[in-house]
């Protein structure tokens, strides 16, 4: 997974797979998803990212199995 975020613009890109991009869908006026063939999430677009998410807190923590 990869996350970019374009200052110019403020958008963020959360990239999950290298899938080739079949379908975008707009889930409201500031979020997208990217579907391959499949219907699998690719990447998902967030526009006016600082006020949709809380960019300066990002973390990431994986679960151990149980």
């Amino acid at each position: 997974m990869r996350i970019k975020y374009f200052s110019d613009t403020d958008t963020a890109l959360v990239e999950f797979s290298d899938n080739k991009v079949a379908e975008t869908k707009e889930i409201n006026e500031n979020i997208y998803i990217d579907l391959d063939a499949s219907g699998n999430l690719v990447a998902m677009t967030i526009e006016h990212a600082k006020k949709q998410a809380s960019l300066p807190s990002l973390s990431y923590e994986q679960i151990a199995d149980r």
